[in-house]
């Protein structure tokens, strides 16, 4: 059993804090991933609110893995400025360092119709402004493979890695293939050495028509790629995401923590069953 390395996206399982923390501490688990309370972006609390979200995350004795942004994702195409970017950038930045992590996860912009060499060029100027942001800070940029430029391609995501610099670095999620139209094994094993955080989800269905169910119950090669992991000798976090309720880019927000905890006691069973030493 890998149990340090268990975590999961907070908000999965409930929108208020309180139920969050129960809903990982009910699973016995010691990490979370911070993405929103209450309905709010981690970067748009006020420093009251997110005082009481360091004080109750500290006092549950959680460890904070990852905090997820909207750099890049789905609501900011790459023809937007940059200005809401580098300000959400600096302010998890800062809350990176009160909670203890060195994590945000982006993504790589929506086209916004713009030709591919026009895109590509964007996403790699905009890419390295961030990483050099980010190194400033002393923080790490993790790109998860969902939407924009690099979301699906793993030669496009190696490119991500090289204009980012030594602050980005990838966020592989075991179960976005599925909506997205690739094989997460075959990505998975392009850009191993370069995965430093684990999103597990998984789905049936087609892409853009995904339906999501427990892990290892869809076609995403869940137990695949988990035995890759940790064939290869990954020590980061499996962070649980199920999305069986709470969908952000569909405006769907979980109401019962009851999915997220099934899910997580099924991420527990496959990863007691893959092999626990390096290859």
């Amino acid at each position: 059993m890998h149990a340090d390395q268990l975590a999961g996206i907070g908000d999965e399982a409930a929108a208020a804090l309180p139920e969050q923390i129960a809903a990982i501490t009910e699973l016995g688990w010691r990490g979370i991933e911070l993405r929103a309370v209450d309905g709010l972006a981690l970067a748009d609390l006020d420093s009251s609110r997110f005082l009481r979200v360091h004080r109750a995350v500290r006092a549950a004795g959680l460890r904070v893995v990852c905090l997820d942004s909207r750099v890049g994702n789905w609501s900011r195409p790459i023809t937007a400025p940059p200005t809401a970017d580098l300000r959400e950038l600096d302010v998890l930045a800062e809350r990176c360092a009160s909670l203890g992590t060195r994590y945000i996860r982006i993504m790589s912009y929506l086209s916004d119709g713009l030709d591919e060499p026009e895109w590509q060029a964007r996403v790699l100027d905009r890419i390295a402004l961030l990483g050099d942001r980010a190194a400033r800070h002393g923080v790490v940029l993790l790109h998860e493979n969902c939407s924009g430029w690099a979301g699906s391609d793993p030669k496009r995501m190696l490119r991500l890695v090289d204009a980012g610099g030594p602050c980005l670095r990838l966020l592989f999620d075991v179960g976005n293939g599925v909506d997205h139209g690739y094989d997460a094994v075959d990505v998975l094993q392009r850009i191993l050495p370069h995965v430093e955080h684990v999103h597990v989800k998984d789905a049936v269905g087609s892409p853009g028509h995904a339906e999501y169910v427990l892990p290892g119950d869809g076609n995403a090669r869940v137990r695949d790629c988990l035995r890759m992991l940790l064939d290869h000798g990954y020590t980061g976090a499996f962070s649980l995401e199920p999305h069986l309720l709470t969908r952000p880019h569909e405006g769907l927000a979980a109401s019962d923590p009851a999915p997220f905890l099934r899910a997580g006691r099924r991420l527990e069973e496959l990863l007691q069953a893959a092999p626990t030493g390096a290859a």
